[in-house]
């Protein structure tokens, strides 16, 4: 800055409505997260380094009240982050399409799996009896029963990979959490502040 701008600074006082009481106590949200989707651009108030030492030294900080609004100025910006979370994770969630193709493809597979588990009982008994033909018959339905079962495991296996959220849709969300959390240096959660 020019000579002019840090006269004009020089100015203001620490209870001046330009000046960035967030600034002052802390630091300016509109400073974090930058060149991010939560990018709050440039301050339209003034952060000025001598101001934050006056009142870092003062004795008489509670009478101003900044802290407070600090506090809640913080919370309204990690309420809509957590708002932002909220909704990106809604979105990544199984839609109830989904939800009833897994659940159908699981009884089916559950299904398979008794018949092909009775066949083999039913094949053990009709071996003790001799009636080796009707056994080898239902030997023949039970592989196919595996073979169905096995073209179910495939389907819902893609189905699991093709729903919901990918890797990266994940990553995003819990990226957005960590970059409050670094950012104060607490968790971002209400019961920390």
């Amino acid at each position: 800055m020019g000579a002019g701008a840090s006269s004009r600074h020089a100015q203001l006082s620490i209870t001046d409505p330009k000046i960035c009481r967030s600034f002052l106590v802390g630091t300016c949200p509109h400073d974090l997260f930058t060149n991010t989707k939560q990018d709050l651009g440039p301050c339209p108030k003034v952060h000025s380094e001598p101001l934050k030492t006056e009142y870092e030294s003062s004795a008489d900080k509670a009478k101003h009240g900044f802290e407070y609004d600090y506090m809640r100025d913080m919370q309204k910006y990690i309420d809509e982050c957590n708002r932002r979370i909220d909704a990106a994770q809604r979105r990544l969630e199984k839609t109830p399409d989904e939800i009833r193709q897994t659940n159908d493809l699981l009884k089916q597979i559950s299904d398979l799996s008794r018949s092909i588990n009775t066949g083999l009982l039913e094949i053990s008994i009709l071996g003790e009896s001799g009636t080796i033909t009707t056994a080898v018959t239902e030997f023949h339905k039970i592989n196919v029963a595996k073979a169905a079962k096995e073209e179910k495991e495939r389907e819902l296996k893609s189905l699991s990979d093709t729903s919901g959220p990918s890797g990266h849709q994940k990553l995003q969300a819990v990226g957005g959490s960590f970059l409050w959390e670094d950012a104060f240096g607490v968790c971002a959660d209400e019961e920390d502040l």
